[in-house]
């Protein structure tokens, strides 16, 4: 099996793309241009009651990048954004971009010793945040450890008042404003192969990896999402799009930032997620199209005010990030009476990779068929030159022009990550006789229970159906007689008086094997989450580990 000729999917789903169309792709500047010309005086955003149009958006880019490359910033440098959702995001994106510098995106709610660690890896000395309370202080901080050179702090007032009152900045030869200036006669020129951003990872196996994507991968992925026919279709230039997801993530830098600016279409550019607000934007500003994490969607499913809305302007909703809940989304997809789309992806992949076909009744763990101009099969795990057949698990492989250059500077793990021009994903998928795949699990989430594979997001997807359970992770734990077996944290849904092991396991009996069944349960207030708001089981393997290793009799103590 090699090459798109072989991709059953495209026979099975032959309305579901344009299969045969010439993905577009250019450089991030031009696409904003494009849009100007296009879309001008439309709204490209709104933010706190303002709207911004194609052409302010662009001027406010052109501005900022003539500053930066007054300052000598250009090709072969790093810039680092330390930006929430505010218009200072696709303000800054797009004039880095604009300069040929590389975009390093940084987490709002990372660390600062991870910021530091990203700072330094990416060699950006140059830092750009803005002036709100929970950013400012962290970023003087990095400058004052030498994690960066130089602080450019955009007003977070320029766009309007806030909930929070912008703190005062410490002005200094390290410290500016934005800077602004006149557009040259002629912007620095761009080859789409050029790396544009250095997307880091979570870091799940270590430390956090620079994922090098290019103008072209991340084009080659809007032209993939554009090329899908969707139902309905989405409207250029007509679409309202709630957008609370991070830009610094690659799922809204993609799938909304730059996919709805190529469109036309105006965000509803949102700095914190609350339902209240998702509400709001559906019911009075009558939002057309929004796509978010499980996390929020469950926190949607389950507030008291949901029931009551309506949700009739909605035309599409998605998705992504992790595996949705199967009983969670087929709870959402009554309450919204909607077409409920979900995919996957990853940020090697700019996240392009996969979505579901309309109309196709949705199974656990099933992610749908590959978007135009994307290889993707199922490998054996030990050996990735082994293409398995329909219906045998193996590890998802992908190869496409959306898929990323390498990893940043460690070019070992670059060449283990691929294998015949495809990348590796460690994701374990199954792909049926049609082209529809669904996801198993992790490759290293994977619990081996008395020689049986056990993946944690098939016991998450049973435990969802539980009525008091809101949210679930599985990991595996050591077991004396089994050498790994499934320990379950949940959070309980408001008004659930508690949960012993003993009744989940009762709930369980006839929803998954003996061999999958938890043997511990932990009931917490919160599970841990990454910035993007997805659930992490790497948190909690960290904490099982250290609790084993801390139970562990000290070698002076025999």
């Amino acid at each position: 099996m090699s090459g798109l000729s072989a991709a059953p999917w495209r026979a099975s789903f032959p309305d579901a793309a344009d299969w045969d169309a010439v993905l577009t792709t250019s450089t991030v500047p031009a696409l904003l241009d494009d849009a100007v010309a296009a879309y001008g005086d439309s709204p490209a955003i709104e933010f706190r009651d303002q709207r911004i149009s194609f052409r302010e958006l662009r001027a406010a880019v052109d501005a900022l990048a003539a500053g930066l490359l007054r300052q000598g910033i250009g090709s072969g440098d790093a810039v680092a954004l330390y930006l929430p959702n505010t218009p200072w995001h696709p303000v800054a994106f797009f004039a880095v971009a604009r300069t040929g510098a590389r975009i390093v995106h940084l987490s709002a709610l990372d660390a600062p010793r991870e910021l530091a660690f990203k700072l330094r890896d990416s060699g950006a000395r140059t830092l750009i945040a803005t002036n709100l309370p929970g950013l400012l202080p962290t970023a003087l901080r990095l400058l004052d450890e030498d994690a960066a050179g130089l602080l450019l702090v955009g007003d977070d007032a320029r766009w309007g008042a806030g909930p929070a009152e912008p703190l005062p900045v410490p002005w200094s030869n390290n410290v500016r404003p934005l800077p602004g200036a006149n557009a040259p006669s002629v912007w620095p020129a761009l080859d789409k192969e050029d790396v544009c951003v250095l997307q880091y990872t979570g870091g799940t196996t270590g430390l956090p990896k620079g994922a090098m994507l290019s103008h072209r991968n991340l084009t080659a992925a809007v032209s993939m999402y554009r090329s899908l026919r969707e139902s309905p279709p989405v409207r250029g230039g007509e679409e309202r799009v709630i957008t609370v997801l991070p830009l610094f993530h690659i799922f809204a830098l993609t799938t909304l930032l730059l996919r709805h600016v190529a469109d036309g279409n105006e965000l509803l550019l949102r700095t914190r997620f609350d339902v209240p607000t998702l509400l709001a934007d559906i019911s009075q500003r009558r939002a057309t199209i929004f796509s978010g994490v499980p996390t929020m969607w469950i926190a949607l499913a389950n507030h008291p005010d949901a029931p009551a809305c309506d949700f009739s302007s909605l035309r599409l909703c998605g998705s992504g990030g992790a595996p949705m809940p199967f009983e969670v989304e087929q709870r959402i997809r009554r309450m919204i009476g909607r077409q409920f789309y979900t995919g996957w992806g990853m940020t090697e992949t700019s996240p392009a990779g996969t979505r579901t076909p309309a109309g196709e009744p949705s199974t656990p763990g099933m992610i749908g068929i590959p978007l135009p101009g994307i290889e993707l099969r199922v490998v054996d795990r030990l050996d990735p030159s082994r293409v398995l057949p329909p219906d045998e698990p193996g590890e998802l492989a992908i190869r496409g022009p959306n898929v990323f250059k390498g990893y940043w500077n460690r070019p070992q793990e670059t060449a283990a990550a691929f294998h015949d021009g495809f990348f590796l994903t460690g994701d374990i998928g199954v792909m049926d006789a049609r082209g529809l795949f669904r996801i198993l699990d992790r490759k290293k989430n994977m619990i081996i229970s008395s020689g049986f594979n056990v993946y944690p997001a098939a016991v998450e997807n049973a435990i969802y159906e539980h009525p008091d359970i809101a949210e679930a992770i599985v990991i595996g734990i050591p077991d004396v007689y089994r050498g790994q077996a499934a320990k379950a944290f949940v959070t309980l849904r408001a008004g659930a008086s508690g949960l012993t092991l003993e009744a989940l396991t009762a709930f369980l009996a006839d929803r998954i094997g003996r061999h999958e069944m938890p043997v511990a349960l932990e009931v917490r207030a919160s599970l841990p989450r990454s910035p993007a708001g997805k659930l992490l089981a790497k948190a909690l393997q960290d904490e099982e580990q250290a609790k084993a290793a801390a139970a562990r009799p000290a070698d002076g103590g025999r």
